[in-house]
């Protein structure tokens, strides 16, 4: 039993001895990181306190507050790609709409016009959404300029 007493003492000891050790690599951890934070953001702090010495806990605040505001602008950027997206699949979508209805009123029906027809409704079926990337709108292109209608 008193070998186990004298077991714990060193555990206990030793904690405590590396315990200010730890706490001394956590502070300079965090101080460093400050500063870091103060590096990068300086043009920032420049503008907002220009001759003040700041806190720790005015960096950390002015650091929140940046990256909130920079996290709404990106919001708002990709919301209006996304709106102009949608605004280009309606246009889209409404001009296939009146050519087919424009080619279907034509009087002389041929065999040209039944082809357009045919694949303009394929189009429409099948194509609720518009090709989301450069990569896919090259490939389109070049599929609708292999099937290109001449006259002759």
């Amino acid at each position: 039993m008193d070998c186990s007493k004298e077991n714990t003492k060193p555990k206990g000891s030793l904690r405590q001895i590396r315990k200010p050790v730890v706490e001394k690599m956590r502070r300079d951890r965090i101080n460093s990181s400050i500063k870091q934070l103060r590096v990068l953001l300086e043009k920032e702090f420049q503008r907002h306190q220009p001759n003040s010495k700041l806190e720790k806990a005015d960096i950390l605040e002015m650091t929140v507050n940046y990256l909130k505001q920079n996290q709404l602008q990106m919001n708002a950027v990709s919301f209006a790609r996304k709106s102009h997206f949608h605004d280009y699949s309606q246009g889209y979508s409404r001009c296939l709409q009146e050519t087919v209805q424009f080619i279907s009123r034509s009087e002389t029906q041929n065999s040209t016009n039944w082809k357009l027809l045919q694949k303009f409704n394929t189009t429409l079926l099948t194509d609720t959404d518009l090709p989301q990337s450069d990569q896919s709108l090259k490939h389109s292109n070049s599929n609708t300029a292999a099937v290109i209608w001449r006259p002759w």
